[in-house]
Order: C-alpha cells, then sequence, then structure tokens
C-alpha cells in the first residue's frame, strides 16, 4: 500500500509501499501527482531504477527530454542522461558539472519543463555522512508571500530565459571545460518568454517562475528596473524559510517539481568521492491540459 511521509518541512515528502519497477497500482500514479505538487519533492528510497525502469516511470509524467549532441547517456538511450565524477579507463562515464548553481531545469524552452527523476547508484561519503546533497527552494510559498501590491505589480509581466546565459556561467564561474555554444546551438535554443506569475497546473497556486540560472531578465522594463526587480524577487526565494536539503543514500529515486521549486546540486565532494546518478528530464507538455490532470487526479 502506498504510503506518504511527509518531511514536515517546507519541501519534501518519502514515498513508500509501491514497486516503481512494475506497473503502478491503481490510484496510485494520481496520489503521486498530488504529492508532487503538495510537497515539491518526493524520495522513494530503496528503488535503484535502472535506465529503462526509469524511462518507463518518467514517461508517464510527459516527454522526455533528449538534448541533441550530450554523449553522457545511458547506451542507446539518449533519454536517460548519467551524471557522474566516476572514470573508467581514465574517462568520464558522465556529465561531472551539471547543476552547480541555483536554476529551475529547462525554462529556457518554449515548453517548460515539469519534472526531474534522479535515480541515485553511488553516493560520496565523508566521515558517515553523505556529501554532493541537493538543496531546494520553494517558489509556491514564496510566491504566497509577496504583498498584494508586488502582486499586483507582477501580474501580466514576463521574463526572458536564455540558455546561454547559464552556459557562460559554468564555463566563467566553474571552471566547465564545455565549450561556448555555437551560433547553430543558439539558433536551436533561442531565449523565450514566460509569465513571472505563473498558476501552478496540479495546486492552482500562484508560482513566481523566474530563477538565477536562465532568468535574464524582466520584458518591457528599462534596464536598471528591471535588474532591481529580478534581484528582489531572487532574494525573497532564495530565504531559509523556503529551503530544503534533501542527503541522498544509494538506492533512492527522487522525483521533483520543476515548476514549484528551484535545485541546486551541492558540489562538496572530491574526485575521489563517487557519485553516480542516472536522470530523466521530463517536460510540461502534459501537465497543464487540465483532462490530464484532472484524469490522473480522480484515478
Amino acid at each position: 500500500m502506498l504510503r506518504i511521509e511527509p518531511t514536515g518541512q517546507i519541501l519534501g515528502a518519502a514515498i513508500s509501499g509501491v514497486d516503481l519497477r512494475a506497473d503502478l497500482p491503481p490510484g496510485a500514479f494520481g496520489a503521486i501527482l498530488r504529492a508532487l505538487g503538495d510537497y515539491g519533492v518526493l524520495r522513494f528510497p530503496g528503488q535503484f531504477l535502472e535506465a529503462a525502469d526509469l524511462r518507463r516511470f518518467s514517461a508517464r509524467f510527459g516527454q522526455i527530454q533528449v538534448l541533441k549532441g550530450v554523449r553522457h547517456h545511458e547506451p542507446a538511450m539518449p533519454e536517460v542522461t548519467i551524471l557522474s565524477n566516476v572514470r573508467v579507463n581514465g574517462d568520464l562515464i558522465g556529465a561531472p558539472d551539471a547543476g552547480q548553481s541555483w536554476h529551475t531545469d529547462m525554462t529556457y524552452s518554449t515548453t517548460k519543463g515539469f519534472v526531474n527523476v534522479l535515480s541515485a547508484f553511488q553516493v560520496p561519503m565523508r566521515d558517515g555522512r553523505p556529501v554532493g546533497s541537493t538543496e531546494f527552494t520553494n517558489t509556491q510559498a514564496a510566491a504566497a508571500d509577496l504583498p498584494p501590491a508586488m502582486l499586483a505589480r507582477l501580474d501580466g509581466l514576463t521574463a526572458t530565459h536564455d540558455l546561454e546565459m547559464y552556459w557562460e556561467y559554468m564555463r566563467r564561474e566553474k571552471g566547465s571545460a564545455r565549450p561556448p555554444m555555437t551560433p547553430e546551438m543558439r539558433a536551436q535554443r533561442p531565449p523565450v518568454h514566460h509569465p513571472v506569475l505563473m498558476t501552478h497546473p496540479i495546486t492552482g497556486r500562484k508560482v513566481l517562475y523566474v530563477n538565477p540560472g536562465f532568468t535574464a531578465c524582466i520584458d518591457g522594463l528599462p534596464e536598471a528596473e528591471s535588474r532591481a526587480l529580478l534581484t528582489e524577487l531572487l532574494d525573497h526565494v532564495m530565504q531559509p524559510k523556503y529551503r530544503y536539503v534533501h542527503e541522498w543514500a544509494v538506492g533512492d529515486l527522487l522525483l521533483w517539481d520543476n515548476l514549484g521549486s528551484w535545485h541546486f546540486a551541492r558540489p562538496d565532494y572530491g574526485p575521489d568521492e563517487p557519485r553516480l546518478m542516472k536522470r530523466c528530464q521530463v517536460m510540461a507538455d502534459r501537465i497543464f491540459d487540465p483532462a490530464f490532470v484532472q484524469a490522473a487526479l480522480a484515478a
């Protein structure tokens, strides 16, 4: 029987009593979807989902993103990315520098990102405790705390989201070996525009849909005003009261909501402390369809 145990913090719940390698029992997907809206970050302990099962479970939520030119993925399965600092015969078997700044995945896409699904196979440990934890912050709770005057100011505004902004940050600040984006890459991923305030498709609550990684500016405002407003919103979301830390354990399957949270992978482990994860990133191509949500929640 599926059991949901909230962490009691601003985000997070553990779900047990279900084997994600098998077909979900009746009502389970709806319960998971509802919990995702309520708690934002869901931990399924002891799952050990290999690539095929990870892909199958992730596809329940929508289309899985496949990035062209990314070589760190499961053989013959580009939907499943490998994140790792592990080397075999001197070569990295995964992408080691992913996620080391606050961001929300895929806001640079015309179709927003919905969920990340991450399966843990090796977790770096030090002095008996895991390192390489993932931090989150709750953008639904942050939006709920905005004063009415700020909500009125943000109503109808859009923001520009740009992959190149994050790409260059990783090169400049994190020492990423990735080359600059080519003109072809920029043409494939041009800047896009999304509402600053969004209604969450599961909860119906407002969400602040800007983030430090990809949001370049607030559209239609003078540069100084845009910068000041964006800084104010980002600082608001970053307050400690909205934040939650997930400490990994081998076998964890972590499912989190990119629409209602930001995340940050702590780079506090060394190359001799192995970390190996497998990931699917799911697009929001279905979740904004009311019929999809209603059918899932009613099942």
